[in-house]
Parts: C-alpha cells; sequence; structure tokens
C-alpha cells in the first residue's frame, strides 16, 4: 500500500458490491478482523471471443452512430470513469476489479472486417473508445488497436478515437494514411495540468505534458486533432479550463470539447471514498457542487443533461469554457468525413 493506507497506482481503493450478483464477498467479519482482507490485485487478462464488436450508440449526447471497444476495464484507473458500471454486466466490481481485471476481443479485427463487409454496411465514423480506453497499457503488447487501425486503412473506413494515453503515437503511420482521405479525427482527453492531483485522480496514464506532446505531433503530422476537457469536476479541476485550452491551442489542437462530472451507479461510492482519502478538508464543497449541477443528486440519466449538468455552477463552468475556447481559436471544428472513399475490396485472413 501507498501512504495512508491507500493502494498505490489505483484510483478506486476497494470493491463495491455488484447488484446483478445474489452473493458476494465484503471485508466484513462478525469477528472484527483487525488487519484488511483486501490486496492491491495484479492485473488479470480475460478473454472474450465476440460475434460482433460494432455497438450501436442511442444516446444523443454522443455525437456517434457506433462505438467499438477492443477492451472492457482499464487499468488507467480514472476514479471518476463512467465507464465502471458497465464492468458490471460481466459479473465484476466497478471498483478495484474494473482496473485489474480486464477482458480483451483478440478476435476483434476479424470481426470488424466482417462486419464491414456486410451487405447492409454503410460506411459511418465509428468511435474507438467509446467506452475504455483502446490505448490503455495492455495496447502495447497485443496491438488490438492497431489491428483495427489496419481494417480501417484497408477498406478506407471513417473512425474517431478518444485517448490519455501518449501510446497512439506508435500508430503514427496508420493515423497518417487515414488523415490523408479526411478519414480520422483524434481528441486527447487532458483533465488536469496539476501533476499532483493527475497522479491522484488518473493513476496509470500519461502525464498532461506528454499529452500536451502527443497534440503537436499529431497536428504537426495534419491529424486533425482536439482536446477533450472530460470531467470537469467542481472546486477540483473547473478553474484549469482556460489553462487547459490555451495550452492545447498552442500545441496544435483545432477544437474542444467538454463534459461535467456524474456519478452514477456505484461511481458514487468510489468518488466519495477517493474525496474523504485525498481531499477531506475540501470534500463536502466538492460533493455538494457536484450535486448542485445534478438537481441535488451526484448523478444523472436524462439525455441532453447528464454530460452538461444544469443550475449555476454548470452554467458557470459552462461560461468559462465558450469564453475559452474562443480566445484560444478552438472552435474551428474538423474537416468533413470523406465517406466516398469507402470500398469493400478483398477481405483478408487474420
Amino acid at each position: 500500500m501507498a501512504n495512508g493506507g491507500q493502494f498505490k497506482g489505483r484510483g478506486a481503493q476497494f470493491d463495491t458490491p455488484n447488484p446483478y450478483l445474489k452473493a458476494s464477498i465484503t471485508n466484513e467479519h462478525i469477528e472484527g478482523l483487525d488487519e484488511p482482507l483486501q490486496q492491491n490485485p495484479q492485473t488479470q487478462v480475460f478473454v472474450e471471443n465476440s460475434r460482433k464488436v460494432l455497438n450501436k450508440v442511442t444516446s444523443p449526447d454522443l455525437g456517434m452512430e457506433y462505438s467499438l471497444n477492443p477492451y472492457q476495464g482499464c487499468e488507467h484507473g480514472c476514479i471518476y470513469c463512467y465507464a465502471r458500471n458497465s464492468h458490471e454486466y460481466y459479473g465484476f466490481s466497478a471498483g478495484l476489479d474494473f482496473e485489474s481485471k480486464i477482458i480483451v476481443k483478440k478476435n476483434v479485427a476479424s470481426i470488424l472486417e466482417k462486419q464491414l463487409l456486410n451487405k447492409g454496411w454503410q460506411p459511418v465514423p465509428i468511435m474507438l473508445s467509446g467506452n475504455t480506453d483502446c490505448y490503455q497499457p495492455l495496447e502495447r503488447r497485443l496491438e488490438l488497436t492497431r489491428s483495427i487501425l489496419k481494417v480501417m486503412v484497408k477498406y478506407r473506413h471513417p473512425i474517431s478515437i478518444i485517448t490519455k494515453n501518449s501510446l497512439i503515437l506508435r500508430d503514427l503511420d496508420l493515423l497518417s494514411d487515414l488523415a490523408t482521405d479526411n478519414l480520422v479525427r483524434v481528441m486527447i482527453s487532458v483533465t488536469t495540468l496539476d501533476e499532483d492531483l493527475r497522479r491522484k485522480m488518473e493513476p496509470r496514464t500519461a502525464t498532461a505534458a506528454r499529452r500536451l506532446a502527443v497534440i503537436k505531433q499529431l497536428a504537426d503530422a495534419r491529424i486533425p486533432v482536439g482536446v477533450m476537457v472530460a470531467p470537469v469536476i467542481p472546486a477540483l479541476n473547473h478553474h484549469e479550463i482556460p489553462a487547459i485550452l490555451d495550452a492545447a491551442s498552442s500545441a496544435g489542437a483545432t477544437t474542444a470539447g467538454l463534459t461535467v462530472v456524474r456519478l452514477n451507479g456505484s461511481i458514487g461510492s468510489i468518488f466519495r471514498n477517493w474525496l474523504e482519502h485525498q481531499f477531506p478538508d475540501r470534500m463536502e464543497r466538492i460533493w455538494s457542487q457536484i450535486e448542485d449541477m445534478h438537481g441535488g443528486n451526484v448523478h444523472d440519466s436524462v439525455f441532453g443533461r447528464r454530460m452538461a449538468g444544469e443550475g449555476r455552477m454548470a452554467e458557470s463552468i459552462h461560461q468559462l469554457f465558450r469564453l475559452s475556447r474562443k480566445k484560444y481559436a478552438l472552435d474551428k471544428g474538423f474537416p468533413a468525413y470523406d465517406l466516398s472513399k469507402f470500398h469493400k475490396g478483398c477481405p483478408s485472413l487474420f
């Protein structure tokens, strides 16, 4: 454990109960044991053989029709991650399990190719990493994301990517190829420029300086790139919006996006536990301001409102973002995708 009894390199510090399971293991004991029952887990990999890998997106908030996630669970360990709840569908916990039990779709490229070659498929932009980061640490060894990009290059299919990992630069060759035909967009997530906060909030991610360097290298390679400030957490990182947009613009970003934090499902207890340990002096202020953005709750599931928030705090955040985006010329957007380049060609074997 790290100082203060915290698991080093992990965001969550415990496993939340899974609402889909009838029985679960807890740290409670009738005899009241003094020693901790839970230890910092090692990463485990589980293989899923998928029949389809493209997910139809029904949420109007996300601005995409399909998403593609080669990994379920994420070693980055971001404490606020909305994808934590989806780990419960697999029988795991949204807490430590989410960060240490990673499900991989090893056949993702071959299944993707079959779906693109389906007679009824029409090209629409696919979001890579709509749920968990496609460039998380396991990608360095497994190269599932690279295999996906190779399929996109072969069939000239449009794709968008969001990541906070510098490993994306490994695939600069494939991204540059797609960019020549306006077939790719990249958003780099930058949540804070404060390295101490980054280590606490996103323990296994690239530093902000490294992410800004990634934006610069992508922009220099003429790959459309923007910055995503997400999630914005009041009284924690909301004041950093102008500085983040300034730095991203200087690095070459042409657009910016923002969402506010929401703590649905099990994420609420995970996040509150984290606040109690990391920011006890301002925990209640942060918590109450999150509630202020979601009608008295820390969560919201209403489309159109859940990721933007409402109320005075949310409006203050969005106004600061709008002014900063205009000031730093991050309202240029991306060039339109060229869907005419898509072709079905000849299938290959993976």
